[in-house]
């Protein structure tokens, strides 16, 4: 957080012995805000009004984080889940990791979670305690959505930090990393521990719950393929399958290997597009979550 900064509750921001409230177009869906650890990054937010003028019956709202795809849609991701947030008094975070970090033409970074000494999770993490620190409260359940470029992110994520989702959705993404492979990351988990300071928790992995999503017509490779001398490429880049679907039903199986529950949800004559169909399966998985209240809390 930067020098002077000072948050209060409700939404409030206290800077040079003043104090001033934030924004509605920070707090509505309708601007971006600087992450104040590395501005140039940024994040969309919507917060329900209810969360804001009720802070003794909303202490620790739940939070839905929606993670953008390669076209960086962050404000559509925030009103797909705008109705749910609103039934269930939960925020909605929107991250904008932006191209041409390091590489100006470099696209895809993010997607690794892990990057040219860049660690995108833990900018993510870094927003997270920024927003509740905006509104004075911590977060209680987070659950989480990533499509494509997305869905790389989120399940990676997940990997390396279980502990801190309720819920997951990952759909279609053009990449997998395998839990349990031996071989290292981005293929597989097997070098976790030297390169993140931490190996694959089987636990925390199996406390999650889990959605994997994708069209059944979501067959275009061109995208998706990585041949030899391809920045991110690898040995065994192309094992998982070729198609999305093809690697989804392979991570899949690999949750299956490690333990780990995961629904897999195909949808007949859906393509590459996270509107629609499939944002509504992920809607009523996320409302299967937030509607228990014995699923657990994460305690940001």
């Amino acid at each position: 957080m930067r020098a002077g900064l000072c948050f209060g509750a409700g939404g409030a921001l206290r800077r040079g012995g003043r104090m001033r409230r934030a924004s509605r177009y920070q707090l509505v869906g309708r601007g971006l805000t600087a992450c104040q650890s590395d501005q140039r990054f940024s994040y969309a937010l919507f917060c329900p009004p209810a969360i804001l003028d009720d802070p003794v019956r909303h202490p620790t709202p739940d939070l839905i984080v929606s993670v953008h795809g390669s076209g960086r849609k962050v404000h559509a991701g925030l009103e797909a889940f705008a109705d749910l947030a609103m039934r269930h008094d939960a925020v909605v975070l929107a991250p904008l990791f932006p191209i041409g970090i390091g590489d100006p033409l470099d696209a895809d970074a993010y997607k690794y979670v892990a990057d040219d000494g860049l660690r995108y999770d833990r900018l993510l993490l870094d927003m997270i305690a920024e927003t509740g620190r905006v509104l004075g409260r911590s977060f209680g359940r987070t659950v989480m959505f990533g499509f494509s470029g997305g869905g790389q992110f989120a399940h990676r994520f997940l990997l390396l930090h279980p502990h801190r989702l309720t819920a997951v959705s990952i759909g279609a993404p053009g990449k997998v990393t395998l839990p349990g492979d031996a071989r290292p990351w981005w293929i597989g988990t097997g070098d976790m521990a030297s390169r993140f300071g931490s190996p694959l928790d089987l636990a925390a992995l199996r406390s999650v719950a889990v959605q994997l999503i994708v069209g059944a017509a979501d067959t275009e490779t061109e995208e998706i393929a990585l041949r030899p001398g391809d920045t991110r490429w690898r040995p065994g880049a192309g094992d998982a399958g070729v198609t999305r679907v093809d690697r989804l039903r392979s991570l899949h199986a690999a949750f299956e290997r490690a333990g780990v529950e995961a629904t897999l949800d195909i949808l007949p004559g859906v393509g590459h597009r996270s509107a629609g169909p499939i944002v509504s399966r992920v809607c009523d998985f996320f409302e299967s979550v937030l509607a228990r209240p014995d699923y657990r809390s994460t305690g940001y």
